[in-house]
C-alpha cells in the first residue's frame, strides 16, 4: 500500500508497504501503527493512526506509480520486504527491482 503521512499539511512523507487488515477489516496494520477509516470525513486523508490520531492517505499502489493524492516530486521509499513485487508485479518494470525508492 501506498501510505503517506499528512499530519496537518497537504502532503508529507510518504513510503510503500505491506499492510494487513483485521478480521473485520475495519482496522489497517502497518508495523506498530494502527490505522482506521475516516469513512470520508477527513479533510485530505482517509485514515487516521490510532494512538496519535494523525491523518494519512492510504491507498493500493498504482501501476503508473502517481499514487500520491497531490502530484509531487518527492521520492517514496519503498520498504525492503515489497520492493521486487513493487518494481515487477505492479510497476511491471523489472529492470529497477533494485531501486529503494519511486
Amino acid at each position: 500500500m501506498y501510505i503517506e503521512s499528512k499530519a496537518g499539511r497537504l502532503t508529507g512523507p510518504a513510503r510503500i508497504g505491506r499492510v494487513t487488515f483485521s478480521k473485520t477489516g475495519a482496522t489497517l496494520y502497518y508495523g506498530e501503527l494502527e490505522f482506521r477509516s475516516r469513512k470520508g470525513a477527513g479533510f485530505k486523508s482517509n485514515y487516521y493512526e490510532v494512538n496519535s490520531g494523525d491523518e494519512y492517505w492510504i491507498s493500493g499502489p498504482r501501476r503508473d506509480g502517481a499514487d500520491a493524492l497531490y502530484a509531487t516530486n518527492v521520492r517514496t521509499d519503498i520498504d525492503e520486504d515489497v520492493r521486487v513485487e513493487y518494481w515487477t508485479d505492479i510497476r511491471r518494470q523489472p529492470v529497477f527491482k533494485s531501486r529503494k525508492t519511486t
